[in-house]
């Protein structure tokens, strides 16, 4: 820190000799026409990146350890290759954003046995726990959903981001039709359903969370006990 405190005050002592010396050539340059100058051209052509140059690179630099493989990083499926494509998701095309939906909606496996709700206690834990796939993580150990990384959810949990809107009185503001409890399943499930490209992982088709770790936090969303409806 220090050492970058001291460039920078290098660099602001540069910049005001400069400014000065530029000053002193304005006043006495006052009375003579201005040159028109040509800006140079400071901008470096960058070299362009192949999907197999980084693929090589992905390769040589990073070793499969627990959770964490090189396959998981390498092997993208039809959605992601497409996404990829658009680092702005809000500038998917509406065709192609319609086909990627389409295609991910079939995806969504809901519930053989109609149950939607588990235990909310559960489903704030998951919320809660932002661990899971990461090096340091035992192989078959469960994954958190870290939802407050990107959503509000309760009152009582202060620290939460806004990536994603507030899911405060989800179930209270939509109530438990079968209608609510399918959307709400299927986004959690896999919300490029819904919005191609989302930023919101798709927690049960790449089998992030459990069916049973779905329906916990289903409970927290839409149980009238559960906090997110207080």
């Amino acid at each position: 820190m220090k050492q970058a405190h001291k460039y920078a005050q290098g660099t602001l002592a540069t910049f005001a000799m400069l400014a000065c010396m530029g000053g002193m050539a304005h006043a006495e340059d006052s009375a003579k026409p201005a040159k028109a100058t040509k800006p140079a051209n400071v901008t470096a052509k960058v070299a362009a990146v192949s999907d197999a140059d980084m693929k090589k690179l992905i390769e040589s630099s990073f070793t499969s350890k627990g959770p964490a493989t090189v396959e998981g990083v390498l092997d993208r499926d039809a959605m992601q290759k497409a996404c990829s494509d658009y680092p702005d998701r809000s500038k998917v095309p509406a065709a192609v954003a319609k086909k990627i939906e389409a295609a991910e909606f079939k995806q969504i496996k809901y519930p053989a046995d109609k149950q939607w709700l588990g235990d909310w206690k559960e489903g704030e834990k998951t919320a809660q726990n932002g661990r899971g796939m990461q090096f340091s993580d035992a192989v078959g150990s469960p994954n958190g959903a870290n939802c407050y990384a990107c959503h509000q959810m309760t009152k009582a949990e202060i620290s939460f981001g806004n990536i994603g809107p507030s899911l405060y009185q989800y179930g209270k503001l939509r109530g438990d039709s079968e209608a609510v409890l399918k959307y709400t399943w299927g986004k959690i499930w896999d919300s490029s359903a819904f919005a191609a490209c989302s930023n919101m992982p798709r927690f049960g088709h790449k089998g992030i969370l459990t069916e049973q770790q779905i329906r916990d936090v289903m409970a927290l969303l839409l149980d009238p006990a559960s906090p997110v409806n207080q």
